[in-house]
């Protein structure tokens, strides 16, 4: 996978297209006239660097912030009571223990569910939104 780079314009999401918060999360950046490049972490796992790096942009050294805890493949895996390492190589291994969906720009992430939260990434102007369009803000 490749990683968002902090100069590209607009955000990075890890999208499942099943997924009805990915979709919710691509409308809202779709109404705030967000560019937003896809990546579909099913089909491309991000690689162990990246799941750190991307806990980092989080804000959090705990990998269950990004994890699908409730999966049955968490428990099949015993995870319940597994470290940081091991948890990291879960994700990376097994895609779906990914909680999605996840959204970058620059320096920050969220995950975003509710889709809402991915709101507090585009306070900056920079990123290329402008409100809601069609929505008198």
């Amino acid at each position: 996978m490749r990683p968002a780079q902090a100069d590209e314009p607009g955000v990075v999401v890890w999208y499942n297209p099943r997924c009805s918060k990915c979709q919710g999360a691509d409308e809202l950046l779709a109404a705030y006239g967000v560019p937003a490049q896809r990546v579909r972490y099913l089909d491309e796992p991000p690689s162990r660097e990246e799941i750190r790096r991307v806990l980092g942009l989080l804000g959090s050294a705990e990998p269950r912030v990004m994890m699908r805890t409730g999966e049955a493949r968490f428990r099949e895996l015993g995870l319940e009571d597994a470290g940081p390492d091991a948890l990291v190589d879960a994700m990376a291994a097994h895609p779906e223990l990914i909680e999605r969906p996840i959204v970058i720009r620059a320096d920050r992430a969220v995950v975003a569910r509710p889709p809402e939260l991915l709101l507090s990434l585009l306070d900056d102007p920079s990123c290329g939104g402008t409100g809601p369009s069609g929505g008198g803000s």
